[in-house]
């Protein structure tokens, strides 16, 4: 059942790849010298508050409920990535802590980002990977992750880049997105955000789906096990996305 689109609020936009969420510092940018894995008794301390607020906030203030969560234990103790589809703006940050562990978990996000009040201060970077936005921080990174997933770390990957709030399909995303797993040769899950129609409030109730893991095919050359692997990624997002059936925010393509 989809609400009347005259009782939700109606987000327009030109393309699929549209920023519909702008924050005041959509420029941030971070230094080159910036230190991505960062050590010590702080972070550990940063982590676990924000597990536990990520369990209130997640669980009782949200009321998420996750299908297959169990899967992930599989391969708890290697380095993996999970991609997800991005339609919360706080929860897709914290939710993964309750999921990957609060010492585990890491995830990929554009610099903007660091320039949000709050998560962007005492959240990101402890846990944040920046995408780079040149050559010397996209060598950075890259050293990073291959650093977190031989130690054995858990990266959550949003392909489609950018939050649209509520949104009840998968947006198309580049199949480049996949040359981590492919070049580490690491198990990858798929964790799909859905949404369902409220008993009792009028905000949908989320379920969030883990599938997995998939594994590239090594049988293949790189770029076609970084397409054959995008398209079982896709295609699981895609069906699991499609067992939404109520929609918060109207999306109008201008």
């Amino acid at each position: 059942m989809v609400l009347s689109t005259k009782t939700r609020k109606k987000i327009y936009y030109h393309q699929l790849t549209d920023d519909v969420v702008q924050s005041k510092k959509q420029d941030f940018s971070l230094s080159d010298n910036y230190q991505i894995i960062k050590t010590g008794l702080k972070p550990k301390l940063i982590r676990y508050c924000a597990s536990i607020f990520a369990y209130i906030f997640t669980y009782l203030i949200k009321h998420v409920k996750v299908v297959g969560k169990q899967k992930l234990s599989s391969c708890k103790d290697h380095g993996y990535f999970v991609y997800a589809n991005h339609t919360q703006p706080v929860n897709d940050a914290f939710m993964p802590l309750t999921l990957l562990g609060s010492g585990d978990y890491y995830a990929l996000a554009n610099q903007a980002n660091w320039g949000l009040p709050f998560i962007g201060k005492y959240l990101l970077p402890y846990g944040g990977l920046p995408v780079g936005k040149n050559i010397k921080q996209s060598i950075k990174l890259l050293k990073a992750v291959d650093q977190l997933i031989k130690q054995n770390k858990h990266i959550v990957i949003y392909p489609e880049a950018h939050v649209w709030p509520y949104y009840t399909k998968i947006r198309p995303f580049d199949q480049t997105s996949m040359n981590f797993a492919v070049s580490l040769k690491t198990p990858v899950f798929v964790m799909t955000t859905t949404y369902q129609k409220p008993k009792f409030f009028k905000r949908p109730r989320i379920v969030v789906y883990i599938d997995g893991p998939f594994f590239a095919d090594q049988t293949l050359s790189k770029k076609e096990q970084q397409k054959k692997l995008h398209d079982t990624i896709f295609n699981t997002m895609k069906a699991r996305a499609k067992l939404s059936n109520y929609s918060y925010y109207d999306y109008k393509q201008k």
